[in-house]
């Protein structure tokens, strides 16, 4: 049997999707760093929980890719193999994208290539769109737009609002996160 690949999570915020990929660790993966781009965001409490180590350090005043090459630091001292975005709300730079090209995948609140970017719920209703859901992606240098890897879909309810929209997608990201990425770390 083959060993799980060693994953790293970076986060910016409550967690919610860095819980599910715990939850739901399999045989492919496990996840030995948690590192944030904030000093204590919400979510490294499931990782403290997890027995998983953490690193977490304000990007303020630091120019991109200093602050990159700090991550990558904890994800080679790790031993981390694959990264994975869950809620890292910071942009990164063309080095540390090249550095993982392949190994590092995002999830995104919308059906990519559709509503890019920050507000994605209010953008869909907006639009008018009857859909709306979430991509797994590799991440490339441009802001979501790296190749999906899987979606899930969830229909746009009439009187919906972006808080009863987002909640329905949310449900389907962790739904849909773990299994893309070991799907993922199996070709490693």
């Amino acid at each position: 049997m083959r060993e799980p690949v060693p994953v790293g999570v970076l986060i910016s915020g409550r967690g919610s999707n860095l819980k599910a990929l715990i939850d739901a660790e399999q045989d492919a993966y496990r996840i030995v760093l948690v590192a944030s781009n904030v000093e204590e965001p919400p979510g490294l409490a499931h990782a403290r929980d997890a027995g998983i180590a953490t690193f977490a350090r304000g990007h303020r005043g630091m120019a991109r890719e200093a602050f990159d090459r700090l991550i990558d630091d904890e994800l080679r001292a790790h031993g981390v193999r694959a990264v994975a975005l869950a809620g890292y709300m910071r942009l990164l730079s063309p080095w540390f994208v090249d550095r993982w090209a392949g190994r590092m995948v995002n999830i995104h609140p919308s059906l990519l290539p559709r509503h890019k970017g920050l507000h994605t719920h209010e953008a869909a209703l907006a639009a008018g769109d009857a859909r709306h859901g979430c991509t797994v992606h590799l991440v490339t240098a441009a802001l979501d737009d790296g190749p999906a890897l899987a979606q899930a879909e969830v229909p746009v309810l009439p009187g919906d609002t972006p808080e009863t929209l987002a909640a329905r997608v949310l449900v389907e990201e962790h739904r849909l996160y773990p299994p893309t990425l070991a799907a993922l770390v199996e070709t490693l």
